[in-house]
């Protein structure tokens, strides 16, 4: 019966609750998909595609959850652009990009998207930048220029970008 079964040394109550903790901790801990969006820079701490330190870039970063699992992390709306190219046959169940205030992560369809001005892009020479409150993208605009636009049209900006940067690169090896 269970009473002659052997025991540990001073088992009580205390191991039994204690053995149940770090079992429950086990497995909350090793299903990294249930951990918090905001955990996403210790997920994925350098850019899927560029390798880029996606802590030092947090205001521009995104997490791309897909359909049947899996996520990526990328540094960029441009690196978010080339992981569409290359995974034609997922579909994103969620994209999320850093607010460029606070570094939060937030719905990018939902995001005021804000293209071009002064300020420099990540992996692209013009910036697209994403805030969660209109008032914070007139605000950056008023700044540093640029335009609000849509998620869909930062996304064809990205994609434009990213040609201009490959015609200048083979442009700039063609002339060495």
């Amino acid at each position: 019966m269970l009473s002659d079964l052997p025991s540990w040394p001073g088992d009580t109550m205390k191991h039994h609750r204690s053995f149940i903790t770090i079992f429950v901790s086990l497995i909350i801990f090793s299903a990294s998909p249930l951990l918090p969006a905001a955990d996403d820079i210790s997920r994925y701490e350098s850019c899927t595609h560029c390798g880029m330190d996606r802590r030092q870039f947090a205001s521009s970063r995104m997490l791309i959850e897909y359909e049947k699992g899996g996520s990526v992390g990328v540094c960029s709306l441009h690196c978010m652009a080339i992981e569409f190219m290359v995974t034609l046959d997922k579909m994103p169940r969620s994209i999320k990009v850093a607010d460029m205030n606070d570094n939060h992560l937030l719905d990018a369809e939902q995001a005021y998207w804000v293209v071009g001005g002064r300020r420099p892009g990540i992996m692209a020479k013009r910036g697209k930048w994403a805030f969660a409150k209109k008032e914070d993208a007139e605000a950056f605009l008023k700044k540093n220029g640029g335009s609000m636009v849509s998620f869909e049209e930062a996304i064809k900006a990205a994609y434009e970008d990213i040609y201009e940067n490959t015609r200048m690169i083979r442009n700039a090896r063609t002339k060495k």
